[in-house]
């Protein structure tokens, strides 16, 4: 397929009554990003002449959704290293080529290409592929056959798909040479036509020198009361136009979502497609059937990943890492040979090579680990740079520090960054050691190789290569008795 060949409508004006939600259905999340996003995604993958995306059911909430996905495609055009950037000339990018437009009211499918059609009236496509913004696990792939045939036949192809139980679908019907006369929708059915298992999902596409005289053509006469799109089938069939059927690999690339239940029915065939996918690149998933991932993710080789784990965002591991059962890892980079024990936590970090985190370990954002630090049970760090070889084990909070290179920080230890109002920096030289239950008062710098003894509270500058510490006396007071409940 030529690019730029085919322009892209994608429907997404639908209230989802059945959801039950204030958030409109096409923003119904699958894998942690809207429905919608997924549909656009793939439309780019064909590099459209331009793009429409016909909005309705709180149109203000689909809008304000649609600038963001316009955006990111700007910024992944720009970069040319996005995970979604298309092949386009190089004057266009993501949002210069989509547009949105309202459907109000929302009077069927025909009547939202209707109010599409004049956004697409100075592209040079010669063909309208029609997409549905409830319909995401549709695949590249499957699009490209389906405008192939459109062009093949210098008429109309429609995606069908044949179903053991074909409920609620519009049937298509076939004449008796085997081509496609119409689509009957099941509302308007008889029993005959209601037995053929051949279903409509409405994706197709359609001439575009064509398609206005088609539209203009659309009656509601029919049960529901709109103007269907599917009749330009048999305005095609009556003009002698060539209709096409073609068929998807998979079933589920044709599935919708009307309801929650089948938002989690979908959510798990994506997950289990995405496992498949990591398992064939190499990935070890311990029980591909315990696995989510709710954004990118990029791994190298022998990766190994446990079960229950949760991948958010933009994740990077190296070789050799290791992620232990049930961590939640959002936009962070790994480095190899790093090991991340089970239930941690990291958020917005980089992590050197061959570190070891957790388990129960909490790594907040701007967070910086080199290589070979330990960060054990427990432990919280969040905007801090830990240098190398450098471990904190046991039940720390290690909060805008700067820690140098092979410094142990014992259980316990906390950098008491903030007074109430303002946030302030603790400084840890390397080689230093920081004994158990120490608070270091920010902002405070610790000299390298300097020694704290155990329960120190610093809040001065502690020398290099000196033991600080600040203790009460000991005492013992002898004959001192423990008070009792009163009987």
């Amino acid at each position: 397929m030529t690019p730029h060949t085919v322009d892209i409508v994608v429907l997404a004006a639908g209230k989802g009554t059945r959801m039950r939600s204030a958030r409109p259905k096409v923003l119904q999340p699958l894998a942690g990003r809207p429905l919608l996003f997924h549909v656009l995604d793939t439309a780019e993958a064909l590099a459209p002449a331009q793009g429409v995306v016909v909005v309705g059911h709180e149109a203000a909430q689909v809008t304000a959704a649609l600038a963001a996905w316009y955006s990111r495609q700007r910024v992944s055009a720009s970069s040319g290293n996005g995970p979604t950037a298309p092949q386009k000339a190089p004057e266009q990018t993501g949002s210069d080529i989509w547009r949105t437009v309202a459907q109000t009211p929302q009077l069927g499918t025909g009547h939202a290409l209707q109010v599409a059609l004049p956004a697409l009236a100075d592209s040079p496509a010669r063909w309208t592929l029609v997409l549905y913004g409830d319909v995401p696990l549709i695949r590249p792939s499957t699009l490209v056959r389906l405008v192939a045939a459109a062009t093949a036949c210098d008429g109309v192809a429609l995606l069908t798909v044949t179903l053991e139980n074909p409920s609620g679908y519009g049937r298509i019907v076939r004449d008796g040479a085997g081509g496609v006369a119409a689509i009957v929708e099941e509302k308007d059915a008889d029993a005959a036509t209601r037995a053929i298992r051949e279903v409509n999902t409405g994706v197709m596409v359609l001439p575009k020198a064509r398609l206005a005289a088609w539209l203009a053509a659309l009656t509601p006469n029919n049960a529901q009361g709109e103007y269907y799109l599917t009749d330009v089938v048999a305005r095609a069939v009556a003009e002698g136009v060539a209709v096409v059927a073609v068929q998807p690999e998979t079933v589920e690339e044709t599935l919708g979502v009307n309801d929650k239940r089948q938002l989690a029915e979908l959510e798990r065939i994506f997950q289990r497609q995405t496992a498949e996918r990591l398992l064939a690149s190499g990935v070890t998933l311990l029980d591909p059937a315990r696995f989510d991932l709710r954004g990118e993710l990029t791994c190298g080789r022998d990766v190994t990943i446990d079960v229950g784990c949760l991948f958010l965002g933009e994740v990077v591991l190296h070789d050799d890492v290791v992620v232990g059962a049930h961590s939640v890892l959002q936009d962070c980079v790994v480095g190899p040979g790093t090991r991340i024990e089970p239930f941690s936590h990291i958020v917005g970090a980089r992590i050197g090579a061959n570190a070891v985190i957790g388990p129960y370990a909490r790594i907040r954002p701007k967070t910086v680990l080199a290589d070979g630090v330990h960060i054990g049970n427990f432990v919280e760090v969040k905007n801090s740079e830990i240098g190398e070889g450098s471990k904190a084990n046991h039940l720390s909070y290690l909060g805008d520090a700067t820690v140098g290179s092979r410094v142990n920080i014992g259980a316990g230890t906390i950098t008491c960054n903030y007074d109430g109002a303002n946030k302030y920096r603790t400084v840890i030289e390397d080689d230093a050691f920081i004994g158990s239950d120490t608070q270091l008062v920010a902002p405070v710098r610790v000299g390298r190789g300097a020694t704290l003894g155990a329960g120190t509270t610093l809040t001065k500058d502690a020398p290099p290569e000196a033991l600080t510490l600040s203790r009460a006396p000991q005492r013992s007071i002898t004959g001192w008795k423990r008070p009792q409940k009163k009987r």
